[in-house]
């Protein structure tokens, strides 16, 4: 075997396992830099997840969508799903007034 078709196999060899992951020859794995840019290195990326909502202001929305309905069962079901907030005694006032 000559020396020509050892290089030229041994490059051959190294080109076919090379995979889509690696950058070329002498780069960095596509892995590691996609790593690298989500470690909040760039600035103008927005977050993966949003932020979680304050539950107090869910509560508080839920409890709008009740009263907007009026009905004995948007209450019932408020107080079921936030017995112990203190917007459940105002759901449970709401329910008195109705069925008055």
């Amino acid at each position: 075997m000559t020396r020509r078709s050892f290089a030229a196999g041994l490059f051959g060899a190294l080109a076919a396992l090379a995979t889509f992951d690696h950058a070329p020859f002498g780069g960095l794995l596509v892995m590691v830099e996609k790593a690298n840019a989500e470690d909040g290195s760039k600035a103008d990326r927005s977050p993966s997840m949003p932020m979680a909502r304050d539950p107090a202001v869910a509560v508080a929305e839920e409890y709008e969508i009740a009263r907007r309905e009026g009905t004995r069962e948007a209450f019932e079901l408020f107080i079921a799903r936030h017995g112990d907030d203190p917007l459940a005694e105002k759901a449970r006032a709401e329910l008195k007034r109705l069925s008055r």
